[in-house]
């Protein structure tokens, strides 16, 4: 099914929509400008806590020293070091060092209606110890949500579950040894094990995109496991980053191919998040680029993307995982549009925790199905995770500045700074 003819509103239409919604006393469907909703489970004390951390995170000059610091510290762990992690950046974007530790952040987001996705922070690892010990990880998560209604989904990262060098032979179609054979046995075992396990405990299994040149075999692998468990419901998910110039074909491909073989497709959409890496990669090798020039082509597909899911919603479960809020307006007035029940297990938003929560917390006010990705495990195991949520925050990229201005709006309205 093609999307062509359909628009996809700019940010100044959409805004135009609102004024129209209120113009002729009809509710808008989310208003994402009410910090009182979007803070209301943070007390003074830890609303000042958050406005100083953003602050800081706001100077790139500061990101960049710690950034230095913190992989510094990780490595050489320094005295005081996972105190004073565990009290800045640890606690704005993590939920815990553990599922049981995590518990307390879970359940105040649930108070609230957010569910909770589960990712273990481990990355980078090398070694089949490694890899089995974040399989069986993985496993225990699903064994916790399986007793948590908060927790839905599980995260994975493939990385996590084999060698990178070996994800990028396979996606190469290099001949492989004999070895390597069985390494690859391996890790379609493991992720098997982590489908099996999700499916037999009601769960769903997020799994993460990664690197271009790597990802043919990521496909390959979700392929697989979407085909085997996705019958009756929707357990695995694959992620399509729509910076990616072939992904919105990719991803009406991916949802003909699962019609023909009976199986629900699950799709998370994402931006992308690695694209410095790809274009340097590309210049280096002579290739063209895999990324869309600028934001508007990107901004365009995506939209593109959530109106083909949703035009489709009853064999596609869509989680629209952004902190863009043109895109996540869009999908609340797609949905408000077609009468879609708002709480409908196809169709999803999801966030970083820590982050965005104007648009996580006033989209469950208003009865969306929505989460917070949350982040967990030892402070040592998550610093690549958190030095890449400054870094990709800083000012540089407006994120930072929109969070600082939300939490100071809201420090305003309650009377804390002048």
């Amino acid at each position: 099914m093609k999307t062509e003819g359909k628009p996809v509103p700019s940010k100044e239409k959409l805004e135009k929509l609102a004024r129209a919604f209120e113009a002729a006393g009809v509710s808008a469907p989310v208003d994402f400008n009410n910090t009182k909703i979007a803070f209301e489970d943070k007390s003074d004390k830890e609303l000042r806590k958050t406005y100083r951390l953003f602050k800081m995170m706001n100077n790139p000059t500061l990101v960049k020293i710690g950034s230095v610091l913190g992989m510094f510290g990780a490595r050489y762990w320094l005295p005081f070091f996972e105190t004073a992690v565990r009290n800045t950046i640890f606690w704005q974007f993590c939920g815990g060092t553990t599922l049981l530790d995590s518990q307390e952040s879970i359940a105040r987001l649930y108070k609230h209606g957010v569910f909770s996705v589960l990712d273990y922070g481990a990355e980078g690892k090398e070694t089949e110890e490694d890899f089995n010990q974040t399989m069986v990880e993985i496993i225990r998560a699903i064994e916790f949500g399986s007793q948590n209604e908060a927790v839905p989904v599980v995260s994975v990262k493939m990385t996590g579950l084999a060698r990178f060098d070996l994800l990028d032979r396979v996606s190469n179609t290099e001949e492989l040894s004999p070895e390597e054979q069985e390494e690859y046995k391996n890790v379609l075992k493991r992720i098997d094990s982590i489908c099996h396990n999700a499916a037999s405990k009601g769960l769903s299994v997020f799994i993460d995109a990664e690197e271009s040149w790597i990802q043919p075999a990521i496909d390959h692998l979700t392929n697989q496991m979407m085909e085997r468990y996705n019958k009756e419901r929707v357990v695995v998910y694959n992620t399509f980053q729509l910076y990616r110039t072939d992904r919105l074909q990719y991803l009406m491909n991916s949802y003909d191919d699962s019609r023909k073989k009976g199986y629900l497709l699950g799709a998370k959409l994402v931006r992308g998040a690695y694209m410095d890496k790809e274009r340097e990669r590309a210049a280096e090798k002579g290739y063209p680029s895999p990324i869309h020039p600028n934001k508007a082509a990107t901004d365009h597909d995506y939209n593109l993307a959530i109106r083909f899911c949703i035009e489709n919603y009853e064999h596609i479960a869509l989680c629209n995982a952004t902190h863009n809020s043109e895109s996540n307006y869009l999908m609340a007035s797609l949905i408000d549009e077609k009468k879609l029940p708002k709480d409908h297990p196809h169709l999803n938003f999801c966030q970083l925790y820590g982050m965005s929560d104007n648009i996580t917390f006033n989209l469950a006010k208003a009865g969306y199905n929505v989460a917070k990705y949350v982040v967990y495990g030892p402070v040592r195991t998550v610093i690549p995770y958190l030095i890449r949520r400054t870094q990709e925050n800083t000012s540089v990229t407006g994120d930072m500045s929109r969070e600082l201005a939300l939490v100071t709006t809201e420090m305003k309205r309650r009377g804390l700074l002048k």
